[in-house]
């Protein structure tokens, strides 16, 4: 068993809900990304979700396109996030996710890409610009690696949920709102109608990500769904206090994590 699928397993039993924070790997150095990572499970989170910078990233908001950049800057690469990767696996059994575009994974070839996921301990991956109907460019390599590609959804997918859905494994992402990634003050999404519609048809566990900002809307949004996934929010803390940063942010988890699990 994939330890996504363990991780939500062992959730449930205890009647909680996840917490998925994400960060962008090199920003402001490899270094402090290994200690926030482990900071942030330490602090309470479940799954961490790692982001690959990428010069054109673009389902994310200012927050997330300036720390790419800073990472890119400071030459950060996809070879060293694995180094990474494989240093975070001596210290913790917890899930590891990638998220990239699917230029970076063709560039860097797919075979030998899913290969040092399988090495490393990467368990999933998200692809926010793969469309549903091209998954076969990286399926089978991700099975035969035992990765998850994981299955995105939106408001706007309406009759594609009951096709993408069912096929989800892992956890199904579902973005809160249309647009980039960014903190919001609100939502004009119907979550009770979107998640209906999802729950019809999903056989994993539901996580909501894009927007949310702070414990109060991580709390609401955990009413929905099985689990919360928080970016900009903490890419922002990373984004003032740098090398500083890893006493912040595990406050600011702790933080959401209360809220989630309470």
């Amino acid at each position: 068993m994939n330890r996504i699928e363990r991780k939500f397993e062992e959730l449930k039993a205890k009647n909680q809900k996840a917490l998925i924070p994400f960060i962008t790997a090199g920003d402001p150095d490899l270094v402090t990304t290994e200690k926030l990572v482990l900071a942030m499970l330490h602090s309470g989170a479940d799954l961490v979700e790692i982001g690959v910078p990428f010069s054109d990233p673009i389902a994310e908001g200012p927050v997330i396109q300036r720390a790419s950049k800073r990472a890119l800057d400071a030459g950060t690469t996809l070879k060293n996030i694995f180094k990474l990767v494989k240093r975070l696996r001596i210290k913790t059994d917890e899930p590891l996710l990638l998220m990239l575009y699917i230029n970076s994974i063709f560039r860097f070839g797919t075979e030998r890409f899913f290969g040092l996921c399988e090495e490393c301990g990467v368990d999933g991956v998200i692809v926010p610009d793969l469309p549903y109907e091209e998954r076969g460019e990286i399926q089978s390599v991700a099975d035969a690696a035992g990765v998850i590609p994981i299955r995105m959804v939106a408001p706007t997918s309406h009759e594609r949920i009951k096709i993408i859905a069912p096929s989800a494994k892992g956890f199904l992402y579902c973005v809160s709102s249309t647009g980039v990634t960014g903190m919001r003050s609100s939502f004009a999404t119907d979550f009770s109608r979107f998640f209906a519609a999802i729950k019809r048809y999903a056989n994993v566990p539901c996580a909501v990500g894009f927007g949310i900002s702070g414990p109060e809307q991580a709390k609401r949004m955990a009413s929905y769904c099985d689990g919360v996934i928080v970016g900009s929010a903490v890419v922002n803390i990373v984004a003032e206090k740098k090398q500083n940063s890893v006493i912040p942010v595990s406050e600011f988890v702790r933080s959401l994590s209360s809220a989630v699990k309470s």
